[in-house]
Parts: C-alpha cells; structure tokens; sequence
C-alpha cells in the first residue's frame, strides 16, 4: 500500500474550513466515485472517504488540512499524480475562499 499525507494551512476558522471540506467531498463524490462521510466535532471534523483501492480521511481543523490516504497496489503506481490532482483541488478550494473573503473586506 501506498500512503499520500498531505498537510494545507489556512487562516479560516472551522466554519469557512468546514465549507470547503464539503465541497472537496462532493467533489470527489461526483468525479471519483468515492463514498464520503462526515463526522462533525466541536474542535475539527473528519471527512472519511472510501472506493475499491482507496482510503483515507480528511481532518478539518480551524486552523490546517490534513489529509491521509492509503492507495491499493494498482492505484500506488499513480500515487505521484493522484496526491498532485488532490493538492490542486485543495489549493484551489482554498484560493476561491481567499478570493471571496477579500471581495466580502472590500464591500465593507
């Protein structure tokens, strides 16, 4: 098995941090077809997804991502691409937050 960890800080608090965890999860939901499930808590929650040669969870934290992944044997041999396609959704999920929280200052 192949293990992807990938670590993303932010400045959102968990509300906002919350948001974009559910649109990562839907996302992958639609274009993976991946089985996601949510766990709330009061200081993070867990997105735990699942699909034939693939699991893992993300923790969302108030202040950090931290996503950890377990690839089965044939999927190991795209580990490299795989963990690059998660971080770019990531960070793009990211970048529209940054986005919208700067328009919403400057309406202020």
């Amino acid at each position: 098995m192949t293990d992807i960890k990938i670590h993303r800080p932010h400045q959102l608090g968990l509300a906002k941090a919350r948001k974009i965890a559910w649109q990562w999860a839907e996302e992958v939901e639609q274009r993976f077809d991946m089985a996601c499930t949510v766990i709330e808590g009061e200081t993070s929650d867990t997105v735990e997804f699942t699909r034939t040669g693939v699991s893992g969870r993300l923790i969302v934290a108030p202040s950090h991502f931290e996503l950890e992944a377990k690839l089965g044997f044939l999927l190991g041999a795209f580990s490299k691409t795989i963990e690059q396609e998660i971080e770019q959704n990531l960070d793009v999920l990211l970048a529209k937050s940054a986005a919208s929280a700067k328009k919403a200052a400057r309406k202020k």
